[in-house]
This record gives C-alpha cells, sequence and structure tokens, in this order.
C-alpha cells in the first residue's frame, strides 16, 4: 500500500473520530461553557496517553523543537475553540463541512511554509471550493450566523496546525506531537476556562472523557496520515465526515441543510475532486 494511500485511509478514520467528538460536544454545550469543555478535553487527553507515557518513561518525551509545539497547541487550541464552537451551535452537516474547508487553506499554506509547489488546477479547486463557502455561508434571514464565520476561522487555523505538524514529521513522532499538544494546550486552555469555569457532573465528566479518548484518536491517527505524504494531498478524503456528519444530525437531531448550504456542499465536494486530480499529478 502506498504512502497516500494508507495516509488517506487514516485521514478517513481520523475524520469518523472527529465527527463523533463533534456529536459529544453537541450533547454537552448546552449545561457547560466551551472554555470548560476545551480545557476538560486536553486535560482528559493526557489521561489516554498515561500509559504511552509511562510505557515509553522519559527517552520519548524530550525534544529540541518545542517551540514549534508551542506554537502548534497555541494555533490547535484556539482553532479548537472555535470549531467546538461551530459544532455547539450550528447543524452537524454544516459544522463539519465548514471544518472541511481547511484543505483550500492547506495549499496556501503549504506554499508559504514548507515551499510545496501547487498545480494550476489546484489552484482553481481552491477557487471553486471557496465559490462553495460563499454559499455555505448564505444567511436564512438576511443575518450571517456568528457561528458559521467563527468555524471558517476554525478552519483556516487548523489548516495552519496541519502544516505545523508536518514541519516536524522528521524528529517528532505522532504520540510525542499529541502528547505536548495535550500538555501545552491544557495549560493554554485553563486561562480562558478559569475565567468562566463551571464544575461537571459526573455524567458530564463521562461524555467529556469520551470527548478526549474520541478527539486523541483522530489526533494520532491525523498525525500519522500527514506524516506520510504532503498536507495538500491528503485534504480531499476529509469529505466522507460530512455525510456522516449529516446523517447523523438528522437521525439523532432531526436536523436539514437548506438549499444555499446543499449546493455549497456540492460545490466543494466538486472542488476537492478538482484538487485530488490536480495533485496526483503536479506540474
Amino acid at each position: 500500500m502506498s504512502p497516500l494511500t494508507l495516509g488517506a485511509l487514516l485521514i478517513v478514520l481520523s475524520e469518523m473520530f472527529l465527527v463523533g467528538s463533534g456529536m459529544i460536544i453537541r450533547q454537552v454545550s448546552n449545561d457547560l461553557p466551551i472554555e470548560v469543555i476545551v480545557l476538560m478535553r486536553n486535560l482528559l487527553s493526557l489521561v489516554w496517553l498515561m500509559p504511552w507515557i509511562l510505557r515509553q518513561g522519559t527517552k520519548e518525551i524530550p525534544t529540541r523543537r518545542v517551540h514549534l509545539h508551542f506554537l502548534r497547541a497555541l494555533i490547535g487550541v484556539t482553532a479548537m475553540s472555535c470549531l467546538f464552537y461551530s459544532w455547539a451551535h450550528l447543524p452537524l452537516g454544516q459544522a463539519a463541512m465548514l471544518k472541511q474547508t481547511a484543505p483550500f487553506f492547506l495549499p496556501l499554506i503549504a506554499l508559504w511554509w514548507l515551499k510545496e509547489p501547487i498545480s494550476t488546477r489546484v489552484k482553481v479547486a481552491i477557487l471553486v471550493g471557496f465559490t462553495g463557502v460563499a454559499f455555505i455561508l448564505q444567511p436564512d434571514d438576511g443575518v450571517l450566523h456568528i457561528a458559521v464565520l467563527v468555524g471558517l476561522v476554525g478552519a483556516m487555523l487548523g489548516a495552519l496546525a496541519k502544516v505545523t505538524i508536518r514541519s516536524m514529521r522528521g524528529s517528532e513522532s505522532p504520540n510525542k506531537i499529541v502528547f505536548y499538544f495535550a500538555f501545552f494546550g491544557s495549560l493554554l486552555a485553563a486561562i480562558p476556562a478559569s475565567m468562566n469555569w463551571v464544575m461537571p457532573t459526573l455524567t458530564q465528566f463521562i461524555w467529556l472523557f469520551g470527548l478526549a479518548a474520541t478527539s486523541t484518536m483522530a489526533q494520532l491517527l491525523l498525525t500519522r496520515a500527514y506524516g506520510m505524504a504532503p498536507a495538500g494531498q491528503l485534504g480531499p478524503f476529509t469529505y466522507a465526515s460530512v455525510i456522516f456528519a449529516t446523517l447523523m444530525g438528522w437521525l439523532i437531531w432531526n436536523e436539514t441543510v437548506n438549499i444555499f448550504t446543499l449546493l455549497g456542499i456540492m460545490i466543494v465536494c466538486f472542488a476537492a475532486l478538482i484538487m485530488l486530480r490536480g495533485q496526483a499529478k503536479p506540474e
């Protein structure tokens, strides 16, 4: 199996876990502030990583790239807060679609940071993709939902975080990257959480523990995938999660998407197919 194929499979699995995370966020966000959810997600992720930490001891944890780990955590926690907000306040399928606009930011950021070239076909795909985003942004009642804009910002920052992962692939293992994200992420998330603190109940702790498990698994798979192929090539494989999220939103919360959002999703998915072909045969 080629690295690209294996990376694509890992991306799809990662996105399935992330949709599961979104469903848990929807479940607990009515009673807990987003800041508290973000903090507990990172703290409890360290609990899930504890067996690895104990098994590896101190030999795996030291790093010479602590500045990149901190930058990754700062960007990632900000992106996480934005995306958690959109999961909590938008239909599940629409929130998933906004998250999946990240691949259209990825080639631009990878070009700037990693000097990865962009083919003409991919440039066209980016233009078409953001046209689809414009349809997704169409308001129903003349007012643009703030959660849509927040989710879009989160997608852009998420793309930047993914390119940060790729820049560390040569020296840092996936587990180390995830560990430092959870560690620095907990420290950073504690600041806003302390300003809006609500103590979770036992039931909420169980949900949050599940959120940490699904998020950590998704991040491990994502980190391993982005170490196998260029960041821009793997982006289009994330769109299976939109179908899953839309289906779950309909089955569990009786959610529907309007015609503008549906058309936007179709355009963005079409742009992803253009991008995939363009990356398969770069100029």
